[in-house]
This record gives C-alpha cells, structure tokens and sequence, in this order.
C-alpha cells in the first residue's frame, strides 16, 4: 500500500511540475513574436499583442521573400499610432543606412534593421512605460511601404 501512495504522490508532482514547467514557458512565449514579411508588400499579421506583465518584448522579422534589401527591404517599426506616418516621413532622408528611421528618434518604440529576402532580424524594447490605454501601431519605414504594411500593437493589461 505504501508503494502504491508513494507511486501515486510521485506522479502527482511530476505532472504538476510538468503543468508549472508549460505555464512558465507559454509566458515566455508571450513575450515574443515573429512576423514575416515578403516582396508583395505584406506582413503575416495585422495585430500584435504585448502583455503588459511582460518586462521586455521582443519582435523577429522574416523577411520570406527574394529581393535585396535595395529594393524591396522591409523593418518592423514601434510607435504611437499619432507618431505613425511623421517618423516614417522623417526617415525616408534618413536612408538605408539607417534604417531609413531618424537616428536617436525617441518616438521610436522598437525597431528592427532593414532586411532583404532570406533575411531575419531581431529587436527587443521595454514594455515599462508602454500604456493599455494608447494607440500603437507598427509599420515598415522603407520608403512608401508604410501605406500598405502597417499594423495595430495592442498592450494587453
């Protein structure tokens, strides 16, 4: 009988400390995203979701199809939405050499560097200070993209 209860026992902490072990890696998983992008102008997703408990967000872009960043480069760009179309603006005389983004814009939230086909890059920024309560949207910054590729960014409390 005792072997029994302390088979019992044992399974019950292995499958609870399995249950902990998904619950802490799902949150993790909560704290980031990828986004793909591609040469017909288009992000894989519309909404990206940055929970509030989350201490730092971070974003990797994909960049799925075949064109060099020249031509057909693509960022992922973090902003109020009131800031949106003025910081891609600004940046177009920025060029490629910087991401065609204003260097040191703090209406920049997150960036990514601009990446070509085949590409991938990554950007990580604080969720502190973000409010559940603002707009937020992305965009890419590539000259003209901005009117197609663009999405909301909702900070979930």
């Amino acid at each position: 009988m005792r072997k029994l209860l302390f088979s019992t026992a044992l399974s019950c902490s292995l499958a609870i400390a399995a249950l902990l072990g998904t619950t802490n890696a799902a949150a993790a998983d909560e704290c980031a995203i990828t986004v793909e992008s591609n040469d017909a102008m288009k992000f894989n997703t519309a909404n990206v979701v940055v929970p509030a408990t989350c201490d730092d967000f971070t974003v990797t872009l994909k960049h799925t199809g075949q064109l060099p960043k020249q031509a057909m480069g693509h960022n992922w760009v973090m902003t109020t939405k009131a800031d949106g179309q003025a910081v891609a603006t600004d940046g177009m005389s920025a060029g490629l050499a910087n991401n065609y983004l204003k260097p040191n814009d703090a209406r920049v939230i997150g960036a990514t560097d601009v990446i070509g086909g085949g590409e991938e890059a990554t950007a990580t920024f604080s969720v502190k200070g973000l409010n559940a309560n603002e707009e937020y949207m992305f965009f890419c910054s590539f000259p003209g993209h901005i009117g197609i590729m663009k999405g909301t960014v909702t900070v979930k409390a």
